[in-house]
C-alpha cells in the first residue's frame, strides 16, 4: 500500500497565485490521487493538504465511494488514510 511518505512532491512557484507543493500518483487499480498544499488549497496556508481522487483518465473523479469532491484540511496521516481507501476501490 502506498502512503504519504511515497509521494514525490514538486514545488509550485506561481507567485502570487500559488506557492506550495503538488503531487499526482496513480495506483494499480486504475485510480489515483492528486495531493496539493498551496496558497489557495483547502488548508494550504496552515500547512495542511487537499486531496482529489483521479479516475483512469487522470482527471478528477467526482463519483467514487471515497468522495464526490476534493477533501481539504488533511494532515499526513489523513492523506495516507484516503490513499488507502482509493487503492482499495474496485474498478
Amino acid at each position: 500500500m502506498k502512503k504519504f511518505e511515497d509521494l514525490e512532491f514538486e514545488k509550485i512557484e506561481d507567485a502570487p497565485f500559488q506557492i506550495g507543493v503538488k503531487c499526482r500518483m496513480m495506483f494499480e487499480n486504475g485510480y489515483g490521487v492528486s495531493v496539493v498544499s498551496h496558497t489557495h488549497s483547502y488548508g494550504g496556508t496552515k500547512g495542511l493538504f487537499e486531496i482529489a481522487v483521479l479516475g483512469e483518465d487522470g482527471d478528477i473523479s467526482y463519483d467514487t465511494p471515497v468522495t464526490d469532491d476534493v477533501i481539504g484540511y488533511l494532515n499526513q496521516e489523513d492523506v495516507t488514510d484516503i490513499m488507502e481507501q482509493v487503492q482499495n476501490l474496485k474498478n
